[in-house]
């Protein structure tokens, strides 16, 4: 195994997707630097897990699984890792399409032997055709992109976003896996934070460990209709401020929380101060983006104390597991 060879992990759920996944196929095999596999994890859905393995059953480099663990996110990302072969695993959403040069810009990150993960910038693909007009870019994340406050460039993180990243094997090693309970589970809540939690576990296993996002690797991320409406974006930053009682529970408020309070001290008052001047000019949308982003804040707020309440009372849990590699003949 070349340590900088790429294995590629698309987890998936339904069939209203396929269009989709094989689009994210498609463009991770159109990569510049080619992956080594790209492994599709069916999270317990026997028929999409039937239909893909058809698919794709004389492409080599494509492989089919089913997830081995509970049903979620974090599980699927967890069979993925341990079947892959590649000294680096990149995870790309089932919704989204990569640029050619996505891989490429990932493996460059890897030359320090420290970086153990590199993610990328997500651009939204609005169903409507356009941006909401009160649709905050500070508000990004609530759609699964990369939203206003992230610095340019090459830069260092305190974590990569889930969606668009990709990692060291021996981050895993170090770390272990995704947390199980913390994101999306197939519950219809809108749950996330997975890897947030993840990375800030990785950096204290790992204390010289570097986290890195290279705004060149580029992905465009599908957002239906659905989630362009203002309750989806209040019902995922409500999910969100649930998600990160359990990250502060796991990893400690100061960590948990420490680039949240910059975000919420200097991007969001500069976002609503934009908005307010926006409608003073009677530029479209204006009030409502800085109107969206008060709302948003008090929402997450709303659900951050409810969850740290659930935590103490024991009501919320998430179990981290060790991944075990699955290779063909047994395990490693």
């Amino acid at each position: 195994m070349n340590e900088r060879d790429v294995s590629v992990v698309v987890c998936v759920y339904t069939e209203d997707r396929w269009e989709d996944i094989l689009a994210a196929v498609a463009s991770v095999r159109a990569q510049s630097r080619p992956a080594l596999e790209t492994l599709l994890v069916v999270d317990h859905n026997q028929a999409l897990l039937e239909r893909l393995a058809k698919e794709y059953k004389e492409t080599d480099e494509v492989r089919v699984l089913a997830n081995a663990g509970p049903r979620g996110l974090s599980a699927g990302r967890n069979t993925g890792i341990a079947a892959s072969h590649g000294g680096i695993i990149a995870f790309l959403d089932d919704d989204a399409v990569a640029e050619r040069d996505w891989l490429r810009h990932f493996a460059e990150g890897y030359t320090d032997p420290l970086v153990m993960a590199v993610g990328g910038r997500t651009v939204p693909i609005w169903a409507s055709g356009r941006r909401p007009a009160w649709f905050p870019e500070e508000f990004d994340w609530v759609v699964g992109c990369t939203y206003k406050g992230l610095p340019p460039g090459r830069v260092r993180v305190r974590n990569v976003l889930g969606g668009n990243a990709s990692f060291r094997r021996t981050a895993f090693d170090a770390a272990g896996g995704f947390a199980t309970g913390i994101g999306r589970d197939g519950d219809k809540r809108p749950l996330g934070c997975e890897e947030t939690e993840l990375c800030i576990r990785l950096t204290r296993a790992r204390p010289d460990a570097v986290l890195l996002i290279d705004d060149r690797a580029v992905i465009h991320h599908r957002v239906p209709e659905a989630r362009e409406h203002f309750g989806y974006f209040r019902t995922r930053a409500y999910a969100e401020g649930l998600s990160k009682a359990l990250v502060a529970r796991s990893v400690g408020a100061d960590k948990g929380l420490e680039s949240e309070r910059r975000y919420t001290t200097r991007v969001l008052p500069a976002g609503v101060a934009r908005g307010v001047r926006d409608a003073l000019m009677a530029r479209p949308g204006g009030a409502g983006r800085a109107g969206a982003i008060v709302a948003g804040v008090l929402t997450a707020a709303g659900g951050y104390v409810l969850g740290s309440l659930r935590a103490r009372r024991g009501g919320a849990t998430f179990t981290v597991v060790e991944i075990e590699r699955r290779v063909e003949g047994g395990t490693t």
